[in-house]
Order: C-alpha cells, then sequence, then structure tokens
C-alpha cells in the first residue's frame, strides 16, 4: 500500500481532474467532458476494486472472491486521516451496511472549488468499485453528503451462497 492516505490520494487526482475537465470542456463543451472524465473514473475504481480482491490470501486467481466481511476489513483505508466518519448498521458475511455521518472527501473537493464534480470524483467510485472488488456484490445509497444529505447511507449485499 502506498503511505498516501485515500483522502490524500483524492486531493491530488482532484486538482489534476478539475484542470483537466476545464481544458476538455473547453474542447468539447462541458456535459461531454464530465461524461468522459466520470467514464475514466468508472474505469479506474473497477481496476482498484479487481486489485483490491486480488490481495485477499487465495484469490490471486480469482477462484474466492471475498464476501463483505473481507470488505468491511478495507474499509478503514478510507477512514484514515479522518477521510470519513462510519456509523454501523449492519456487518455481516452478506451484508454490510453502515451511515457516513462526515465525509471530509465532500469538504475537501468544496473547499478546492470542485464540489460540483464531488460526485463524479468520489461518490461515483463506491459502487463501481465494489463491482471490481465482487462482481456478485450489489451496492445501494439514496443519499450522498455530497448532494446535501446530513449522512450518505451505504448498503452492500451479497446473494446467497448456492
Amino acid at each position: 500500500m502506498s503511505e498516501v492516505s485515500i483522502l490524500d490520494q483524492r486531493r491530488i487526482e482532484a486538482k489534476f481532474a478539475g484542470q483537466l475537465l476545464r481544458t476538455l470542456s473547453a474542447e468539447l463543451g462541458e456535459p461531454r467532458a464530465r461524461e468522459l472524465l466520470a467514464k475514466a473514473i468508472i474505469e479506474m475504481a473497477h481496476e482498484a476494486g479487481r486489485e483490491f480482491a486480488a490481495r485477499k490470501p487465495g484469490n490471486e486467481t480469482g477462484a474466492n472472491p471475498p464476501d463483505l466481511t473481507d470488505y468491511a476489513t478495507i474499509l478503514p483505508l478510507w477512514e484514515a486521516g479522518g477521510g470519513i466518519t462510519i456509523q454501523w448498521v449492519e456487518k455481516s458475511e452478506r451484508t454490510l451496511a453502515f451511515n457516513v455521518t462526515r465525509c471530509r472527501y465532500a469538504e475537501s473537493y468544496r473547499e478546492m472549488g470542485l464540489g460540483h464534480i464531488g460526485d463524479i470524483l468520489s461518490c461515483n467510485r463506491d459502487g463501481e468499485f465494489c463491482h471490481g472488488y465482487n462482481p456478485e456484490m450489489r451496492f445501494t445509497r439514496t443519499q450522498t453528503i455530497m448532494k446535501g444529505a446530513s449522512h450518505c447511507d451505504f448498503r452492500y449485499t451479497l446473494p446467497p451462497k448456492d
């Protein structure tokens, strides 16, 4: 793992992404530029999920995909440096439910003047990362701090094992 926290990495990426979006918007128009930025970040999230899954002992070949208990063990990486504050609702092998009550990612993007693309830079990664991590995982969220809610409601599930 890198010594740079995920929060710091996102700040570095956001600075670059903000400039890239401005440059692409001038050439292609803002809607198309946002679409391309979102596509690139989704691809990055999928790849990161696959990389994290491959680190699970016994899953180097993908034969033993991680479950939600495994997923819970990597969440502290996003909490590092006060990145997010989690309030647990449920934690099991097949269900993982929590609320994020503070999001320094959202705060950072707003401070950088990039709050208008914070959902692209961060929120869109959440569900996409889990699909790379374990394609059977299902993710739902009905609200985010980034969009003005009091908390983000993260709900992950895996179908029952056969």
